[in-house]
């Protein structure tokens, strides 16, 4: 399996940005397909990336944005934060 690292320097394209935000409720079971979320209100984090890793991005500031490798879940569970939204490629 490839390393996060790895995984972005082979998939970071331009045609990759996103055009479609919607609400995002975060669930451990149910899948999504986001290149990006933007945060309302700040807090911890928790997504799945589509190679398999789950990672908690600490502390996200109110108004801030995550983009990262292409996010399958945005996890109940260990996310603080509120008023999610997230782009659809």
């Amino acid at each position: 399996q490839p390393q996060l690292g790895e995984y972005l320097a082979m998939t970071h394209r331009n045609d990759q940005i996103g055009s479609n935000a919607v609400a995002v409720t975060p669930s451990d079971t149910t899948a999504v397909n986001f290149v990006s979320l933007e945060v309302g209100v700040g807090g911890d984090v928790a997504v799945q990336h589509v190679i398999g890793t789950t990672v908690v991005y600490k502390n996200r500031q109110s108004g801030s944005q995550l983009v990262s490798a292409p996010i399958v879940r945005v996890m109940s569970t260990s996310t603080t934060a509120t008023d999610i939204v997230g782009v659809n490629p």
